[in-house]
Formats: structure tokens, C-alpha cells, sequence
């Protein structure tokens, strides 16, 4: 009886197979990087985040048990890189331009300012749950195993979420 190709090169990356762990991750690095940049807000910060949480990731391969899905895993990985990096000192010493300041813009590009800053205004946690399931279009029980919380406390989270997000919405479209 053989495996699934999936069992496969799951099994031949925990067995130290270079070539299958990146043909495991690999699909998953975009996502990854988009996640870290969400957190983040520049890109070179998420790119050494991913690439350090990928780093991880090989390093910690033991602990992905039989079954888990690996997407949910490795972005539990990339959220905690960045946390971390969002605790260092350096991290808030560093000024980011303000979104709020406009020059002339096209309407389009005001009205994703504003959805921006409505997001930003959002608590860490409400902006992850977010991301993973909209952004990234997660299923509930992968934002779940990604937040390390249970189904219905990710289901909570991206509802409390959303009904923080409509009073700042409705009240700049005034």
C-alpha cells in the first residue's frame, strides 16, 4: 500500500529531503509573506520574517504531527516571527509614513485608505483573524490552528472584527 503524494513528500521533508520540504512550503511562502507584510507594514521586514520563519519551519518540522495541515502551522509560525520582531524597541523607533496624509488621489485609491485605517485601527488580534480569512481565505478551523484558539473563538474574533470595522466605515463615508 503506498501513500498519497501528499503523505509522500510529507513524509520524505520529515525524513530531511530538502527538495520535498520546499515542493510542502513552497505554495504556502506567498501567503506567508503577504501575512508577515499585513503585520508588519514594510516589506523588507516581512521578507526577513518569512525567510526567518521558513528557517523555523524546517528547523521545527518534528513538531508537525500526522494530520495537521501544514498551512495553518507554518502562518502560526510567520504570526509569532512577527510578533516577536513588532516587541523589539527598534521596531517602534521606526516611523512609517502616515496613510492619513493625502495628496490628491484617485477615488479609488482614497476609498483603500480608508478601508486601510479603518484596519490599522483594529486591535492586532481582530487584524489577523481578518487576514487569515479573507485575506487569505483561510477556513475557520485553519484561522483556528493558525492563532492557536479554538473554532468558535476564531469565529469570534473575525466577528467582533467586522462589527468594529462598520462604525469607523460608515462614519468617514458621511
Amino acid at each position: 500500500m503506498s501513500l498519497p503524494a501528499d503523505d509522500r513528500v510529507r513524509a520524505q521533508a520529515l525524513a530531511g529531503d530538502e527538495s520535498a520540504f520546499a515542493a510542502l512550503i513552497g505554495p504556502l511562502v506567498e501567503p506567508a509573506l503577504r501575512l508577515a507584510y499585513s503585520m508588519l507594514g514594510d516589506r523588507v521586514e516581512a521578507e526577513d520574517a518569512t525567510q526567518e520563519a521558513l528557517t523555523s519551519a524546517w528547523r521545527k518540522l518534528h513538531q508537525l504531527r500526522e494530520g495537521m495541515p501544514v498551512r495553518p502551522w507554518l502562518l502560526a509560525i510567520v504570526i509569532n516571527r512577527c510578533r516577536n520582531i513588532r516587541r523589539t524597541r527598534w521596531f517602534h523607533l521606526v516611523r512609517l509614513a502616515d496613510p492619513s496624509s493625502r495628496r490628491e488621489l484617485p477615488d479609488s485609491t482614497v476609498e483603500r485608505l480608508d478601508i486601510d485605517l479603518a484596519i490599522a485601527r483594529l486591535p492586532q488580534r481582530d487584524r489577523q483573524a481578518l487576514f487569515l480569512h479573507f485575506y487569505l481565505d483561510l477556513p475557520l478551523d485553519e484561522v483556528a490552528l493558525a492563532l492557536g484558539v479554538s473554532v468558535s473563538a476564531a469565529k469570534a474574533r473575525i466577528y467582533r472584527a467586522c462589527g468594529r470595522l462598520r462604525p469607523g466605515l460608515i462614519e468617514e463615508d458621511r
